[in-house]
């Protein structure tokens, strides 16, 4: 039994240390003028680089059934995205609170659409 145990505890310490860190996330959408907050489309994706973030976040945004998605914003730890039928507010910060209050902050009328944090 204490071999079992042991070679479930090296098996799960070696894929964590091998797992990509997904250190970097992005927020997709598909929000034209004219559409409001509450019909805005989106996705949010993660990766271990920019690119493999906003890729991600695309391509969550498009499985969702959203047409033309485009990223909004990428962000390291927290990150959100404002808007209304004309303006949108991007923010990101080292909490969902901070990435939330600047994307208000740009645009002040807006209604949060969508915010997360690693």
């Amino acid at each position: 039994m204490r071999i079992v145990a042991a070679l479930l505890l090296a098996t799960a310490t070696l894929t964590a240390s091998i797992a990509p860190a997904y250190a970097i996330g992005a927020i997709a959408v598909n929000d034209e003028q004219g559409v409001s907050a509450s019909e805005a489309g989106y996705g949010v994706g993660w990766g271990s680089t920019k690119n493999e973030a906003q890729r991600n976040a695309v391509k969550t945004c498009k499985d969702a059934g959203n047409d033309s998605c485009e990223v909004a914003v990428w962000f390291e730890t927290c990150g959100a995205y404002a808007g209304d039928r004309v303006n949108y507010g991007i923010g990101y910060g080292d909490t969902k609170r901070e990435a939330e209050k600047m994307a208000l902050k740009d645009c002040p009328n807006c209604k949060l659409i969508v915010s997360d944090c690693k």
